[in-house]
C-alpha cells in the first residue's frame, strides 16, 4: 500500500505553494520529497478546477476585464529544434488567460494554453456559460413594443484580433464590447520600466462613443502583478518555470481556487480586512479557510 501523508501536512504543503513558495523551498521547510509534493498539487488542483467549474455560475457581472499572462514550459521559443516545433504543442511559450470581474476581483474564468484564436473562442464560451442570459421574450418584440438589447455583461479587452469573432460567437449581441491598445514609451528595452503614454480605446459591440472611456483592463493587469508574485512559475529571470504543461494547470487551478474562496487583503485606507472575492461577488454566503477548501 502506497504512503499518504497526513491531512494536516497535505494542507501544510499546499499553503506554502499558494502563499509563493517554490517547490523545492516547501520541500525544504516541509520535509516532504519534492515528487510527493508535486503529485499532491497536480490531483489537488485537478479538483480545485472541477470545483470551480461547479461553483462560478448563474453570475451577474458589470464588466469583466479580460487578459493573458505569458510564461513558458520546459524551455522557451527560441530555443526549440525544428522537430520540437513540428512536434510539441505543450512546450515553450505559454500564456495564463484570465477573465477578471472589474468590481468585485473574482476570476471568473480561465485557460491555460497558446496565445490563438482557438483558446480566444475557448475562454470566451467557457465565460459566457457562467453569466445569467436573457430570456427570448425579453428580447424580442412583444406588447406592441420592439425588442432591445439586454446586456449580459461589459468586456474589455486588448488588442489581440481573435477577441471580436470569439466575443461575437460566446455572446452574440448580449455584450458591450471594446478593446484598448495601450502605448507605452522604450517600451522595445527588455525588463526595464515603460511609460505610458497614451490609450486608444475602441467600441466594438454596443458601446457608443461617450461610453468609450469605461473600456478599461488596467485591475485584470494589475492581478496579473499578484499572479507573477505569488506563483513562482511566473516570475520572470528565475528557475521556477514548468517543466511539464501538466503541473502548470494544477498550480494555476490551486491559486486561483484559494484566490478566489480564501484569499483576504486589507483595505490599504481604513486597514480593515477585505471579504474573499467570491463573497463579494455572491458565489458563497460564508468565509472559507484552506482547510474548508481542500474539504469542499
Amino acid at each position: 500500500m502506497a504512503n499518504r501523508l497526513p491531512r494536516s501536512k497535505q494542507i501544510e504543503v499546499l499553503r506554502h505553494l499558494v502563499e509563493g513558495n517554490t517547490l523545492r523551498s516547501t520541500a525544504r521547510l516541509t520535509g516532504v520529497h519534492r515528487t510527493t509534493i508535486m503529485n499532491l498539487m497536480v490531483d489537488f488542483g485537478r479538483k480545485c478546477k472541477a470545483f470551480m467549474d461547479a461553483q462560478l455560475r448563474g453570475l451577474t457581472l458589470n464588466h469583466v476585464e479580460v487578459d493573458e499572462i505569458w510564461t513558458f514550459v520546459q524551455k522557451k521559443q527560441a530555443r526549440l529544434t525544428a522537430e520540437q516545433k513540428a512536434e510539441c504543442h505543450d512546450i515553450d511559450d505559454v500564456y495564463l488567460w484570465t477573465a477578471l470581474d472589474k468590481e468585485t476581483k473574482l476570476v471568473v474564468s480561465y485557460l491555460v494554453g497558446k496565445r490563438s484564436a482557438d483558446n480566444a473562442r475557448r475562454l470566451m464560451r467557457d465565460l459566457a456559460k457562467r453569466l445569467v442570459f436573457p430570456t427570448p421574450h425579453q428580447t424580442d418584440d412583444h406588447a406592441f413594443r420592439a425588442g432591445k438589447p439586454v446586456y449580459v455583461t461589459q468586456l474589455s479587452t486588448d488588442g489581440f484580433s481573435a477577441y471580436p469573432e470569439a466575443v461575437d460567437l460566446a455572446f452574440g449581441g448580449h455584450v458591450k464590447y471594446g478593446t484598448i491598445i495601450k502605448d507605452y514609451r522604450n517600451a522595445t528595452m527588455i525588463y526595464t520600466p515603460s511609460e505610458m503614454v497614451g490609450a486608444e480605446r475602441k467600441g466594438i459591440f454596443g458601446i457608443r462613443e461617450n461610453e468609450e472611456r469605461t473600456i478599461c483592463t488596467s485591475h485584470v493587469e494589475r492581478h496579473n502583478l499578484t499572479i507573477r508574485t505569488l506563483m513562482k512559475r511566473f516570475t520572470r529571470l528565475s528557475l521556477g518555470f514548468s517543466k511539464k504543461l501538466e503541473n502548470l494547470e494544477a498550480a494555476c487551478a490551486v491559486f486561483l481556487a484559494y484566490y478566489n474562496f480564501c484569499w483576504r487583503t486589507r483595505d490599504a485606507n481604513e486597514g480593515r480586512t477585505r471579504l474573499p472575492v467570491a463573497m463579494a461577488a455572491g458565489v458563497t454566503d460564508t468565509l472559507w479557510s484552506f482547510e474548508d477548501l481542500s474539504t469542499a
